[in-house]
């Protein structure tokens, strides 16, 4: 049996983070008395595991581990420099990078230019717009889990979206768009700040939301531009038809007509979000069609698998 790994990093994405510890190493989450962004530790209504250990940043310099995994720029850029040790930082480093490009598309340097670093990229598209530079890249897509009893119902006629402050945070998460279809068709937002928009139904937390998602018609992702969200692949796995831009990696997920609609003429799409709540049996059929899909490219024991492969590579 393999040694078990002790990974130290941040709590960034919370859900990812939950998804990222079903890998079979110990992982010390960076923490601060008041919890602020990115430094929550193991804090929070998700379900850690054992293997998620609480680390006060003041504790860091006084433990041993075999890997760093940064998934910010001030953590790469600043927090290793403060908190940890000469010695820690020349351990084995990967950047997990979550997002794409947001100064240019296609011309943004990476902030990590090191051939030393692993650099972790979520989507194929993600890896393709990034200038990596001289940093080596490995793609490791999104993997999630839903509870096994957990299936579409879709008996609302209505269709939801999963943003966080939506409403904040302009054309690249698609407000505009969200806004000018739920003039057309009944939609509703969850998501922090989902109040602030037409329809918010407020944040439903990460362990009640498949269930809260199953009883929608079809899941809308109305985001322009940006890595592709857990949300969507939860909405798959639990059996929702996607209405979505076919934009980002996003067109390669659904698979128009088959496991929903992809397209980058919101009209059309209004015009099938209305034909899915016109009909339940071909909404069904579509969902079924996409949770057999995500199950396949999604899967968690894959995820989990290609992030332990990753350990092993950089620690050998």
């Amino acid at each position: 049996m393999q040694k078990k790994l002790k990974i130290l990093t941040w709590h960034t994405h919370g859900s990812y983070l939950y998804y990222l510890t079903q890998s079979p190493h110990d992982f010390y989450v960076l923490s601060k008395p008041d919890r602020p962004p990115g430094y929550g530790g193991r804090h929070g209504h998700i379900p850690w595991g054992d293997n998620v250990i609480d680390m006060s940043v003041d504790q860091v310099k006084d433990e041993q581990f075999d890997c760093i995994l940064f998934q910010d720029d001030d953590q790469y850029l600043q927090d290793q420099h403060i908190y940890l040790t000469e010695s820690q930082r020349r351990l084995p480093k990967i950047y997990l990078e979550h997002d794409t490009p947001r100064e240019h598309p296609t011309d943004m340097p990476h902030p990590v230019d090191d051939p030393s670093i692993l650099l972790v990229h979520v989507t194929p598209f993600n890896a393709l717009m990034w200038d990596n530079r001289r940093t080596p890249t490995r793609i490791i897509e999104h993997g999630v889990v839903v509870p096994d009893d957990i299936r579409y119902d879709g008996s609302r006629s209505c269709g939801l979206a999963v943003v966080n402050h939506l409403a904040r945070r302009g054309r690249r998460l698609g407000g505009d768009v969200y806004r000018r279809a739920y003039e057309k068709v009944p939609l509703e937002l969850a998501g922090m700040g989902a109040d602030e928009m037409p329809g918010g139904v407020g944040e439903v937390l990460h362990a009640r939301l498949p269930a809260y998602m199953a009883q929608y018609r079809f899941f809308f992702n109305p985001i322009r531009y940006t890595s592709l969200g857990l949300a969507v692949i939860e909405a798959m796995m639990v059996g929702l038809p996607i209405v979505a831009l076919a934009t980002t990696e996003m067109a390669t997920v659904i698979d128009n007509g088959v496991s929903g609609f992809a397209d980058t003429d919101v009209d059309k799409l209004i015009v099938h979000m209305h034909r899915l709540l016109a009909d339940p049996m071909e909404a069904r059929e579509l969902g079924e069609n996409a949770r057999r899909y995500a199950l396949e490219r999604f899967g968690i024991r894959r995820f989990a698998d290609d992030w332990d492969a990753a350990f092993r590579m950089v620690t050998q």
